[in-house]
């Protein structure tokens, strides 16, 4: 079986530096070559052998023909890179947030335009991704609910993609909206409201990434709470995203479709 040739954009960036050396280490892939604005040299696998390293996806793309571009960047720069590569034939996993809904859509319509896999997610962790499961099924049973994100001081979009992906999840899955506190109008200092559902953004030095959903009811609370220690933990997720890019076309967004969740 020919290895998944991967290509990482964003390979300078905090997580793409954990994307480049969890496909140095997987068996059955290969890193590519790696893309950034910060691009010099060469990276470096594990193993002590060097990768191509350059600032252009255009021309990274055409000289080393990747499977999959594994993409951590922000927006603004994502999209252009999803556009050549989805013209190029290459498939896509995409863990950059704070794309619109007309970009999400343009996505789906290069997928299928291009019979390639994209696969997007506000959250590579499988314990985020069973936070949300959870949260979605017991929004079926309690009314009142609020979600506490915190992220470190240099993320960019607020509400998180993940804050965001909660609440959709769980509006679908209990097919109405929460009820809103009774104690008075929302105003901005209440969070951004969604669905019924009130989301509060932190955004501090120290943190990583932390999401607390908590529902009320009388007389009583449930918390379902996720803690990212390391970016180590997007890595197993990542993966099979990878993998099934490269097996499924159209575009997906959501790791709990890969789980069957």
């Amino acid at each position: 079986m020919e290895q998944i040739r991967v290509l990482v954009h964003g390979a300078a960036g905090r997580v793409g530096q954990e994307v480049v050396k969890a496909v140095c280490q997987e068996p059955g892939m290969m890193l590519a070559g790696g893309v950034d604005v910060k691009a010099a040299g060469a990276l470096t696998r594990p193993d002590g052998t060097t990768a191509p390293f350059g600032g252009s996806v255009a021309e990274m793309i055409k000289s080393f023909e990747p499977d999959v571009m594994v993409d951590f960047t922000i927006a603004k720069a994502s999209m252009p890179a999803v556009r050549i590569a989805a013209k190029n034939n290459v498939n896509m996993v995409i863990g950059t947030t704070g794309f619109s809904a007309a970009e999400l859509d343009e996505m789906k319509k290069l997928a299928e335009a291009n019979e390639i896999g994209i696969i997007a997610a506000p959250n590579f962790a499988l314990g985020a991704v069973l936070m949300m499961h959870l949260a979605k099924i017991a929004g079926k049973f309690m009314d009142h609910a609020e979600i506490i994100e915190l992220h470190h001081d240099k993320k960019l979009d607020a509400p998180s993609g993940t804050s965001l992906l909660t609440v959709k999840a769980m509006y679908e899955a209990r097919g109405k909206a929460f009820l809103a506190p009774s104690a008075g109008e929302h105003t901005d200092s209440r969070g951004v409201n969604q669905s019924g559902i009130n989301i509060h953004s932190v955004r501090l030095p120290g943190l990583m990434a932390h999401q607390e959903v908590i529902f009320g009811a009388a007389g009583q609370t449930l918390s379902i709470r996720h803690d990212t220690i390391n970016r180590e933990c997007y890595m197993p997720g990542v993966m099979l995203a990878i993998k099934a890019a490269v097996k499924q076309k159209g575009f997906i967004y959501g790791l709990d479709k890969l789980l069957g969740l």
